[in-house]
C-alpha cells in the first residue's frame, strides 16, 4: 500500500512538471512578449520590495522579491555585469507601531531588533545584496522630505479635510493596520485599514464594514475630521500613464493592475498619518504627522543607495545608479504591491522633477500559497523563513519554492511535493549524478581527471547539450524566467544521468583496456563542473561545494557564466573524500511538519495510510494493554515473529535492484559464492550462502534485490558489501527476483 501511495504521488508530480514545460513552451510560443535587454544599457539596478519589519516573513514573501532579486543579481554578475542590488526594511508606519505594542516594547527598541533578526535570516538563506539596510535612516529621512518638498513646490501636494476613524476606549486616531474589517469589495472579513491582504484593494479605514480597533478589540470608532496631505496622481497621470504604455513587455499580473488603475482614473493620494512614529512633516501645520509608509518605504531604494556610496568612500556614485538612463533598473515585487511601484512612487518621482529613472522592468509575482489557503503574517498561516533555516538547509528551499515560482498564477507549497522535489530532483538527479562522478574518479583513477580518447557521438551530444544548455538558461534568466530557467538547467542533469547509465562505465572499468570509461568520466566532470556554474544562482551553497569536492580555485560565484564549458584539465586532482550533496527527507519528518503547522497533502497521505499518523499510534499504545508476544507456527514454516518495527525503521533500508554479472565459488566452503552485483552507479561483491541451492552458471544474468547500505563484513576471508534477499524453506532457498526487468539501482519500496 505504502508502495502505490508514493508512487501514485511521484506521478503526479512528474505529470505536472511536464504540464508546466509544455505550458511555458507554449506560452513563449504564442503569448509571451519578448523581453529584450539592450546592451546600450551599462549597469543593472535591482531592487526587492522592503519587507516590513514587524515580523519574521514567510516564504511567500520570500519567493515574490527578495529571492528572485538575489538570483538575477548573482546571474548579471556571473556574466560580468555592472550590477548594483539593494534592499532592507520597512521600518515605518503602523506595523511597527502595532508590533511593537503587541511586544511590550518602544518601537525604535522593537525595530532594531527585528531589523537585525531579518537582516541575519537573509544572510543565512545566502541572499547578496550589496546593501540590506532599512528605511529608518538619515538618509531616507532627508531624501524623503526634500523630495515632498520638490512635490509641494511644483503643485503636485494638495490639502484636503477627511474624515478618519477614531476609537473612543483607546482615545486616538486609527489609521491603516490600527483597524481591521469586512472588505467592501470582496467581503474578507480581516482586511486591513490600508489594504486588503485577499483581493489587494487598496483602502482607507473608513471603507471598512465593521470596523475594530486593534488596541482594544472594540467596534467604539466614531468618524472625526481633519486636514491632511494628498500627492496628486492626476496631475502626472499623463506621463504615469505613457510610462506605464511604454512597457509591454511586463509580466500580465504588472500591466493588468497599473492599467486598472489608470482605467480608473488617477485620484489624489493621501501621504500624511497621524501617528508619531515615522518621518516627521517638515511643513507647517503639519509637524504633528508623520508621511505615510508607503511614500517613504520606495524612496528607501535610492536612500539605502546613498548610504552603499558613502560605505565605498564615494558619497555621489548613488547617482550612476539613479540618475544615468544607462541603469536598467528593475523591481522585484509581489502583485499586492504593484499600485505602489506602477502609480505613486513613479508618480513622487515624477512630479519631483529631480532627474531619478523609472523603473525598466517590474517584476511582479502572483501569490505562493500554502497548502492551499493563503500564507498570512498576521494570522501565522504558513512557514516562515526562520523556522525554514531550523528545519533544512536553505538551498532546499530556494531550490523547491523556485521550482513553484508563482510567476503566472498562484501556486501552493505543499509538504509533500517539498520532500519529493528535494529527494527526486536534489538528491537523486543533481546529488547522485555528481556523487557517483566523483566517486569512480576516486576509486579508478586515483582522484584524477582521466584523459579523453576519440569523442563517440553520445560524448559530442551531451557536451554540445551542455553548451545549448547553458545558452537557454542566459536567455531565460535574461528574460526574468526563473522557474523555466530552473526546470531547463534540471532537464540537463536529467540527460547526465541517462548518459552515465548508458555509457556504464562500471562495466567497461573490468575490461583491460579503460579508455572509453576514461572519456565518460572526463566529460561527466566537465557536466559537473557545467551544473555548478549554471545553478550558482539558485543553489548557491550546493554549487560551491560541488567546486570544492572539484577541487577548483576559484570560488563558483566568481566563475564567469561564459567560463560553463572550460575544460577542467587532465589529471587535475579532484577531492579525495567527497560527501553527499543532499541528504533525502524521510517521510515520518515531513508527516511531523505537516500536522505541526497543518497541510493538506498530509492529511491526504494519512487518509491513505492511516498506520503512519503518529498521533493515531500514540492512542493505540494508550488503549492497547501489555500482552505477551505471540507466536504462530503452520506447517512447512518457520516460527513467525508478530513484532513489528516502525515504517521509519524500514526505510532505513537502501534495498536496490541489480544484475548478476559473475559468479564464482569461495575456496574451501561449500556453501558459499562470491557474487558481483551490477547495482546502476557500481558493481558490488556480496557472498551468499546459497552454493548448495544454485549452480553458479544459473545465476548469472539474474536480477535480484540486494540490501546495499549493510556494513562490509569479511565472510572466510572475502569482503561482502551488501545481502540479497532469499525466501528461506528449508530445505529450499529462492532468490527474491523483481517479476519485470527494472533499471538497475532502482530502488524497492
Amino acid at each position: 500500500m505504502h508502495k502505490k501511495v508514493l508512487y501514485s504521488r511521484t506521478s503526479c508530480q512528474k505529470f505536472r512538471e511536464n504540464a508546466l514545460r509544455i505550458f511555458l513552451i507554449r506560452f513563449s510560443r504564442t503569448e509571451r512578449r519578448v523581453i529584450t535587454v539592450t546592451k546600450t544599457k551599462k549597469r543593472y539596478l535591482i531592487t526587492s520590495a522592503l519587507p516590513y519589519v514587524n515580523s519574521v516573513k514567510h516564504l511567500g514573501n520570500f519567493v515574490s522579491s527578495l529571492l528572485p532579486a538575489d538570483i538575477y543579481a548573482r546571474f548579471l554578475r556571473q556574466r560580468g555585469e555592472d550590477v548594483l542590488a539593494v534592499c532592507g526594511t520597512d521600518d515605518h508606519g503602523t506595523p511597527a507601531e502595532v508590533s511593537a505594542l503587541e511586544a511590550g516594547m518602544s518601537v525604535e527598541k522593537f525595530v532594531e531588533q527585528m531589523f537585525k533578526k531579518q537582516k541575519d535570516i537573509y544572510e543565512r538563506f545566502g541572499l547578496s545584496f550589496d546593501l540590506f539596510s532599512r528605511t529608518h535612516t538619515e538618509e531616507n529621512a532627508e531624501l524623503t522630505q526634500h523630495l515632498f518638498l520638490k512635490l509641494y513646490e511644483n503643485g503636485f501636494i494638495k490639502e484636503k479635510e477627511v474624515q478618519t476613524l477614531f476609537c473612543k476606549n483607546c482615545k486616538r486616531n486609527l489609521p491603516d493596520r490600527f483597524v481591521t474589517g469586512t472588505c467592501p469589495n470582496c467581503k474578507y472579513e480581516h482586511a486591513r485599514g490600508d489594504q486588503c491582504e485577499n483581493c489587494s484593494k487598496v483602502l482607507d479605514g473608513i471603507d471598512l464594514i465593521n470596523p475594530h480597533c486593534i488596541i482594544c478589540g472594540k467596534s467604539n470608532t466614531e468618524i472625526k475630521t481633519g486636514n491632511h496631505l494628498f500627492i496628486d496622481l492626476a496631475g502626472v497621470e499623463k506621463k504615469v500613464k505613457k510610462w506605464v504604455d511604454s512597457h509591454e513587455e511586463w509580466p500580465k499580473t504588472t500591466t493588468s493592475i497599473a492599467n486598472s488603475w489608470l482605467k480608473e482614473g488617477l485620484r489624489p493620494r493621501s501621504i500624511s498619518r497621524d501617528i508619531k512614529w515615522g518621518i516627521p512633516i517638515p511643513l507647517k501645520g503639519y509637524e504633528d504627522k508623520v508621511f505615510y509608509v508607503w511614500f517613504d518605504a520606495p524612496i528607501g531604494y535610492i536612500s539605502i543607495s546613498q548610504r552603499w556610496a558613502k560605505e565605498q568612500g564615494d558619497p555621489d556614485l548613488w547617482k550612476k545608479y539613479w540618475k544615468d538612463p544607462d541603469t536598467y533598473l528593475v523591481n522585484f515585487i509581489g502583485k499586492d504591491n504593484v499600485p505602489f511601484h506602477t502609480i505613486t512612487f513613479p508618480a513622487t518621482l515624477i512630479g519631483a522633477d529631480e532627474g531619478i529613472i523609472l523603473a525598466d522592468f517590474v517584476k511582479a509575482f502572483q501569490w505562493l500559497n500554502y497548502e492551499r489557503q493563503k500564507f498570512s503574517s498576521s494570522r501565522k498561516i504558513g512557514i516562515f523563513t526562520d523556522t525554514a533555516l531550523e528545519l533544512y538547509p536553505p538551498d532546499y528551499w530556494r531550490y523547491y519554492i523556485m521550482k513553484i515560482a508563482p510567476e503566472r498564477h498562484d501556486t501552493d507549497f505543499l509538504w509533500t511535493e517539498f520532500r519529493e522535489s528535494v529527494n527526486n530532483d536534489l538528491a537523486d538527479i543533481l546529488g547522485n549524478f555528481v556523487h557517483r562522478t566523483l566517486t569512480f574518479v576516486n576509486r579508478y583513477f586515483d582522484g584524477k581527471v582521466p584523459k579523453t580518447s576519440k569523442l563517440a557521438k553520445i560524448d559530442k551530444d551531451i557536451l554540445a547539450l551542455l553548451k545549448k544548455t547553458a545558452e537557454i538558461a542566459d536567455k531565460e534568466l535574461s528574460e526574468l524566467e526563473f522557474q523555466k530557467t530552473l526546470l531547463t538547467i534540471f532537464e540537463f542533469a536529467r540527460e547526465c544521468n541517462k548518459y552515465f547509465q548508458t555509457k556504464k562505465p562500471w562495466a567497461v572499468l573490468k575490461q583491460e583496456d579503460k579508455t572509453d570509461a576514461a572519456t565518460t568520466l572526463n566529460i561527466c566532470i566537465q557536466c559537473c563542473k557545467g551544473l555548478a556554474n549554471l545553478l550558482a544562482p539558485y543553489i548557491p551553497f550546493s554549487a560551491e561545494r560541488i567546486y570544492q569536492y572539484l577541487n577548483l580555485k576559484e570560488n563558483v560565484h566568481q566563475a564567469s557564466w561564459s567560463s560553463v564549458e572550460d575544460k577542467i584539465a587532465n589529471d587535475h586532482k579532484i577531492h579525495s573524500e567527497p560527501q553527499p550533496l543532499f541528504k533525502k527527507i524521510d517521510l515520518e519528518e515531513i508527516i511531523k511538519h505537516g500536522l505541526e503547522w497543518g497541510g493538506d497533502s498530509i492529511k491526504e497521505v494519512l487518509e491513505k495510510n492511516p498506520e503512519l499518523d503518529p498521533t493515531k499510534k500514540d492512542i493505540e499504545k494508550k488503549k492497547k494493554p501489555k500482552q505477551e508476544k505471540k507466536k504462530t507456527e503452520t506447517k512447512g514454516s518457520k516460527t513467525m515473529s508478530k513484532e513489528m518495527i516502525t515504517f521509519k525503521d524500514f526505510q532505513k533500508l537502501d534495498l536496490r535492484a541489480g544484475t548478476i554479472k559473475e559468479v564464482e565459488p569461495v575456496e574451501g566452503t561449500k556453501k558459499l559464492l562470491k557474487i558481483q552485483v551490477d547495482i546502476g552507479t557500481e558493481v558490488r561483491q556480496i557472498v551468499a550462502g546459497i552454493a548448495e541451492r544454485y549452480d553458479p552458471k544459473e545465476l548469472v544474468g539474474k536480477q535480484i534485490v540486494i540490501i546495499c547500505n549493510l556494513e562490509p563484513a569479511k565472510i572466510r576471508g572475502v569482503e561482502s558489501n551488501g545481502m540479497l534477499l532469499a525466501a528461506d524453506a528449508d530445505p529450499e532457498i529462492s532468490i527474491l527476483t523483481p517479476v519485470k526487468e527494472v533499471p538497475n539501482g532502482s530502488k524497492v519500496r
